[in-house]
This record gives structure tokens, C-alpha cells and sequence, in this order.
């Protein structure tokens, strides 16, 4: 008994060191160190992110198997990721956060097996993935068994995509393989000053390609929001960031056939915003903010934006209509008018898409001239790009609801949700503009050897950019009162909640990419 008592009592110590040595990463010194970078600990990171004593760990005395290049003696319980679910706002996510202390946070091929663990897991109840970078990348001693285990992570990315949430912070370091992942996951965040995001180092950049580039500028959280348009928002710290992804979380639904959350609203749902009735100028070519008209039509302090700093001529994000979440797709008259390019087309496209496949309703705030002229738009693929916007929206089946402010020219007005593309409520302000351009550009065209073009304008505009032609086809539901858009928006979102529509079978599209 006694031989036994000790036996036990034996194996429980060696556990518990095992366990403390797990809790602390790659030792004090590393662990001051990334104090010092102000940024926090894998560990630490998980317990703000969380609620409080939700966390559940897997796997925390896995180590590796690499037995070359003195791997032997760099053993560190959990191998430089913790990984295992928790709960955010009391709803359940499943966690990997990367251990920046343990050899860098490299990826060995045990490591992604805990990453990979927590992925099934996730598809299996049908729940959020959430992934806390912080990776030099492949784990060069282990050769090609460390890119077999980021090539079983990119497949489980790839799978899980459109059936669950995937989420990315980028909180450290992030290099080579290590940035696929969360390039294939649906939304990425960063922490400016200490992140960064690149397939190369400025070293192999400087070998290569002869230039001097700092890690900020390759691959920094100012170039992937505002240049790159990898990442869609960024923080000033470790503890904003993770408040961020507490937020960001709270619009979405758990997997695919989860109804989008719906939070208790203390916001009037018959609300009526005097200030929308003359938000737009009388001017056609003044401008106004439509950053504005969103806030002020939302739940009130409801707006998420996502990338606001790249491509600022469409906005993007979420926000709640009496409780319940909307993604909301609006121009920026502030910024090159509103015009679609590139880089407002892909970014758009791919935030409704992401919306459609988890049945979040979409609200679009339309005011386009069209589509952004010129030799650079043309060369770049500005007729491919716009047809993934256009793709997007005529593909999405989930409640779609279009308000057009001010102007809806040429292919723009049929691409921002027209009622041509299965729009299922479309109303226009009274100051709204439809055509095929404007009516200066018409006229020009039209009236080119009329003596009178002014004159002629002004009819044109008379009877042809008014929202009532396009009200008396059908192609408008009504034209409304801006102050009454919150209440119509909010009425049919819950007329549209039972709304049933698929489209025929297929493997799958092939969208313009």
C-alpha cells in the first residue's frame, strides 16, 4: 500500500512540474522579453479574450518528435501553441493561440496536429475557430514534415470555410507559410507596431530583389489595411485587439444554419431621423458622408466597420436593426465620389459572400456614378473584378434590402443589388438619380448639336434621372422619406426572416477570380 501510495504520489509530482513548466512557455526570460515588446503571452492572451474561467485546454504536454539538429534538448510541453475551446459571450469558440516564447512559435508537425485537433472539433459541433498568430513559420529542423502540417491546417481552413466562422489575429510575427491561413480564414486583424504579415522577410527581399525594406513597411499592419487589403482592421494594442474579436464575434452566428444573433435592442425600432431627410445636398456633385447616414439608420453605436482604410470609397461591415445583425454594403461619396474600382469591387464581393454563406441579411446604401474610368482601371482588370461584385450579389440568396440615396449610373445601379438581381426590397429617397449616366454626360451625347444643352439637361434630368421611372417599371418597391428608412429596413427584415430561396445545384460557380 505504501509502495503504491508513493507510486502515485510520484507520478502526480512529475505531472504537476510538467504542467507548471507547460504555463510557462519558453521560460521567464522569453516571457519578459515579450513583456517588454508590450505585447502579452499565448496564454494571457486566451484568458482576456475568453470569458472568465471558460477555457478548456487540449493537449498541453504534447511535444515534438523531431530528434535531429540537438532538437532533443529544446523540449517544451505543448510545443509552442495552446490550444482548446472556450466561450465568448457565453457562446462557444475554439481557440489556438502561438507561443512566440517556445522556438519562435514555429510550426513542427505536432503542433499544427493540435491545431488541426481543435479544427475537427470545431466542424464537429459546429462552432467558431478563432486563431491567435504569433510565428516565425515552418520550423526549419523538421523539414518537410513542418509543411505536410501547414498543408493539413490550409485543407481544414479550406473545408471549414463557409460552414463555421474563421477569425485571425495577427499578433506577432507572421512569415512564409505561416500567413496562408489566415489569408484563407473569413476576417483578419492586426496589432500595429508589433504584427506583421509577409511570404518573405525583408532579408530574402534585400537578397532577391536588392531592396531596403523595413518589417513595418513589407508587411506591417499599415500596409495590409490600407495598400495590401490582407487585413480588415487594426488596433493600437494586444488588449484592444482581443476586445475587437469579442465584438466583431457578437455579429455572427455560430455555423451556417445558426440564425444570426439577435441582442436586445433599446433603440426605437420606429425610430425617425429628421437629419437623413436633408443628409444629401442639393448639389449633385457636393458630397456628403455616408458613414453618417449608416449610423444614423443602425441601432444606435451598432456599426462594425471592416476595412475602413482600404478602398474607402465603399464601406463595410456589420451592424444590428432592431437587435438583429445586418451586413451593410454602402458607396463613399467622400471618396472618388462613390465609384466602384478594383479594390472597392473585390472588397465588397467578398464581404457579401461571406454574409450569403452564413445567412446574414445584406443592406446596401447606393450612391454610384459607375464604374472608375481610365487606362489603369482597364489594364488592371476592372471589367473581371466588377463581375465579382456583380457575381456576388445576383449569387446571394439571404434577404437583400437596397436604399439608393442619390445617384445609380450605368452597370453600377444594376450591380449594387438591384431589383434585377433578385433584390428582394428596393426603395429609392426622393433625391435619387437613375440612368444610364448622368445628365450632363447624356446630354452631351444626346443633344450634341442642340443650341441649347443647359435646357436640354434639365429635361433630361426631369424625366429620366428621377426615382420614378424606375418606381413606375417596378424596379423600385417605393420611394420613401429618408427619416422612415429605419423603420421599413427593420419591418421587412422581419417580414424576410422565413424568406426561402436556392439556386440550382452545383458543385460549384465559377466566379471571375
Amino acid at each position: 500500500m505504501l509502495a503504491r501510495h508513493l507510486s502515485r504520489r510520484w507520478y502526480s509530482t512529475a505531472i504537476e512540474q510538467k504542467r507548471i513548466q507547460a504555463l510557462s512557455g519558453g521560460g521567464k526570460a522569453r516571457l519578459d522579453m515579450q513583456h517588454r515588446k508590450c505585447k502579452f503571452s499565448a496564454r494571457e492572451r486566451l484568458s482576456i479574450l475568453l470569458d472568465d474561467g471558460s477555457f478548456r485546454e487540449y493537449d498541453t504536454f504534447v511535444e515534438h518528435n523531431c530528434h535531429d539538429f540537438d532538437m532533443e534538448t529544446k523540449r517544451y510541453p505543448g510545443d509552442g501553441v495552446v490550444t482548446g475551446h472556450g466561450k465568448i459571450h457565453g457562446r462557444p469558440v475554439f481557440v489556438y493561440s502561438q507561443d512566440f516564447t517556445v522556438l519562435g512559435g514555429s510550426l513542427s508537425k505536432t503542433n499544427a496536429a493540435k491545431i488541426v485537433k481543435i479544427m475537427q472539433k470545431a466542424m464537429a459541433v459546429k462552432a467558431p475557430v478563432i486563431g491567435l498568430n504569433d510565428s516565425g513559420g515552418a520550423r526549419i529542423q523538421e523539414g518537410v514534415d513542418s509543411l505536410a502540417g501547414y498543408a493539413d491546417i490550409f485543407q481544414h481552413n479550406v473545408m471549414a470555410s463557409g460552414v463555421i466562422p474563421q477569425l485571425s489575429m495577427i499578433m506577432g510575427p507572421c512569415a512564409g507559410g505561416a500567413v496562408y491561413s489566415p489569408a484563407l480564414t473569413d476576417f483578419t486583424l492586426m496589432v500595429r507596431d508589433t504584427s506583421y504579415m509577409f511570404v518573405t522577410g525583408p532579408d530574402v527581399v534585400k537578397q532577391v530583389t536588392n531592396e531596403d525594406v523595413t518589417q513595418e513597411d513589407l508587411g506591417g499592419a499599415h500596409t495590409h489595411t490600407t495598400m495590401s487589403g490582407v487585413a480588415h482592421r487594426a488596433y493600437d494594442n494586444d488588449m484592444e485587439a482581443l476586445a475587437g474579436l469579442r465584438e466583431l464575434l457578437s455579429y455572427l452566428p455560430l455555423h451556417n444554419q445558426d440564425p444570426v444573433p439577435v441582442l436586445p435592442c433599446d433603440d426605437p425600432i420606429d425610430r425617425e431621423d429628421i437629419v437623413l431627410d436633408t443628409m444629401v445636398p442639393k448639389d449633385p456633385s457636393v458630397a456628403y458622408d455616408m458613414k453618417e447616414v449608416i449610423d444614423r439608420i443602425v441601432d444606435r453605436h451598432s456599426f462594425y466597420e471592416l476595412a475602413p482604410t482600404y478602398a474607402p470609397n465603399i464601406l463595410i461591415g456589420f451592424g444590428r436593426l432592431g437587435g438583429r445583425s445586418v451586413g451593410i454594403v454602402g458607396n463613399q461619396p467622400l471618396v472618388s465620389s462613390g465609384a466602384l474600382d478594383i479594390q472597392a469591387s473585390v472588397k465588397a464581393a467578398r464581404f457579401i459572400r461571406f454574409c450569403d454563406a452564413f445567412g446574414i441579411p445584406l443592406v446596401s446604401l447606393v450612391d454610384v456614378p459607375g464604374f472608375m474610368p481610365g487606362t489603369t482601371q482597364e489594364h488592371g482588370g476592372i471589367i473581371r473584378h466588377g463581375a465579382k461584385l456583380l457575381y456576388a450579389y445576383a449569387e446571394a440568396t439571404v434577404p437583400k434590402l437596397t436604399v439608393i440615396t442619390r445617384k445609380a449610373y450605368g452597370g453600377a445601379y444594376i450591380v449594387m443589388s438591384s431589383k434585377h438581381l433578385r433584390g428582394d426590397f428596393n426603395v429609392a429617397w426622393p433625391s435619387a438619380e437613375i440612368a444610364v449616366m448622368g445628365s450632363a454626360g447624356a446630354a452631351e451625347i444626346i443633344f450634341r448639336n442642340h443650341p441649347d444643352k443647359n435646357k436640354m439637361e434639365e429635361e433630361y434630368r426631369t424625366k429620366f434621372a428621377t426615382p420614378l421611372v424606375a418606381a413606375s417599371r417596378g424596379y423600385l418597391d417605393e420611394i420613401v422619406e429618408p427619416r422612415m428608412t429605419r423603420r421599413l429596413l427593420i419591418e421587412q427584415l422581419d417580414l424576410l426572416k422565413t424568406k426561402s430561396l436556392t439556386n440550382p445545384w452545383k458543385k460549384h460557380g465559377s466566379i471571375p477570380l
